[in-house]
């Protein structure tokens, strides 16, 4: 008999109240980004809060920022000489994107061959589930404490996150921090970060006329704002599709392991024939080296064309820098090139930017160990040990706050979960694995604190 085996019977029995847990999560409208209604947000938080408060938590509250979109926070006290753990996930989700590219309904979750369909329900409403599935898989003994904090703005860009952890510090004292917006290598394959790529951004209008002109009479002499544009967007990657901006950080990922190509295409979704980018191994290009996106161009659709020159466009490039590139030194370095490349004495106006850091996390810690030693319990495979090519900037915040607190990032999703994208979906069976594992995590770092 294994010693967790309680565990899996708790946590499996447990798995239909946590799968429409989930669904409940999913329903509400959390959308934090600009232009949505930030009551939906609001709403979420406190429906959340009541749920934390019916389930038995402690002092389940909001923590507000002077701008922001609330945290949730709710706590169970530790039995003495335990530790605490900070369990950090976030209620907030991105935008739906075309409804017409859904086969679901975004919130409306659906489930359907073993996995639920929504958004959110992988990035990072799971996150949620899987701690308070964790939690409660130990019933009335549970062998940690635990500081729950659900953030409600990270698909916003965290901007009032050090506000609320420095006006609520006195809430959080933790000894391990366990951040749930991770994922996994591939279903059934448990993945833990060792390190995560920073992001910067700029929006800028490109103008080459005072007013829009006739294409036809003066097509030939003065270029359009649009043609402008993809000259200079073009200037951004080399021929073989590496990114062309001098000064950036670009190294071989170091830990040797590999990601075969035919994967890296399904996960991408990427259609037949498309030929991949850039040189050196594939985590290399997903982890350890720039990326430049063009995320949006404002031009006029094709539906409203008419036959005069385009003055003006706008656009949003983002760029994914690996750690050892300080994001101020990289925003530069984006901003320089572009300024340098702009043709034909064009104006470039930069009129927004934004930057966070890269971070690269300590894995040489009891913490990572004992986390290693539940994944193989609640998986049956060994946890790789990966980068990540997203960001995660308040990692940093959370280490000069607590430097004494090994910090773990982990989760439920899988590659094939769409985060960010439509049809996105978490795996029934992921999502049990992943809240047995850190069930047994508690229990593993309950007893080491014991002997």
């Amino acid at each position: 008999m294994n010693m967790h085996d309680d565990l899996r019977a708790a946590v499996a029995a447990d798995m239909p109240r946590l799968t429409e847990l989930l669904k409940t999560l999913i329903r509400m409208e959390s959308v934090s980004a600009h232009g949505y209604d930030p009551e939906g947000v609001r709403g979420a938080g406190e429906t959340i809060v009541g749920m934390l408060s019916e389930f038995g938590y402690d002092n389940a509250q909001l923590l507000e920022s002077t701008d922001g979109h609330p945290a949730v926070y709710a706590s169970l006290p530790a039995p003495e000489g335990a530790p605490t753990v900070l369990l950090y996930a976030h209620y907030d989700v991105q935008p739906p994107g075309p409804a017409s590219e859904w086969q679901t309904v975004p919130f409306d979750p659906v489930e359907k061959n073993g996995r639920i369909y929504g958004r959110g329900a992988a990035d990072n409403k799971a996150g949620v589930v899987m701690h308070l599935g964790a939690i409660a898989a130990h019933g009335d003994r549970l062998p940690v404490g635990v500081q729950i904090f659900l953030e409600g703005e990270e698909e916003a860009g965290s901007n009032g996150l050090e506000e609320i952890l420095a006006k609520f510090s006195h809430l959080l004292s933790p000894d391990v921090i366990v951040i749930g917006d991770g994922g996994n290598f591939a279903v059934g394959i448990p993945a833990m970060l060792a390190s995560l790529r920073g992001a910067v951004s700029v929006k800028f209008e490109l103008r080459t006329l005072k007013s829009a002109v006739h294409s036809g009479q003066y097509g030939g002499i003065v270029p359009d704002a649009l043609m402008a544009l993809s000259r200079l967007l073009a200037t951004l990657h080399d021929d073989a599709g590496n990114v062309a901006v001098e000064g950036l950080v670009s190294e071989e990922y170091a830990l040797g392991i590999d990601v075969p190509e035919d994967m890296a295409r399904r996960e991408a979704n990427a259609i037949d024939g498309l030929h991949l980018i850039g040189d050196g191994s594939i985590p290399s290009r997903l982890w350890s080296r720039p990326a430049v996106s063009v995320l949006a161009i404002d031009a006029p659709p094709t539906a409203e064309a008419i036959n005069q020159l385009v003055p003006a466009a706008r656009t949003k490039v983002s760029m994914r820098i690996p750690p050892g590139q300080p994001a101020t030194e990289a925003l530069e370095a984006l901003k320089s090139h572009l300024g340098k490349n702009v043709p034909w004495g064009a104006e470039i106006d930069f009129f927004f930017e934004d930057q966070g850091e890269a971070t690269v996390l300590d894995l040489d810690n009891f913490a990572v160990d004992i986390w290693k030693q539940a994944f193989k319990e609640g998986y049956g495979n060994e946890t790789m040990i990966v980068g990540a090519g997203g960001s995660i900037p308040f990692i940093a915040t959370f280490a000069e706050m607590f430097p004494d607190a090994p910090i773990l990032v982990t989760g439920a999703s899988d590659p094939t979960s769409a985060y960010h994208a439509p049809n996105e979906s978490q795996d029934i069976g992921d999502l049990e694995r992943a809240v047995l594992s850190e069930a047994i995590a508690f229990r593993l770092l309950g007893m080491r604190y014991e002997a």
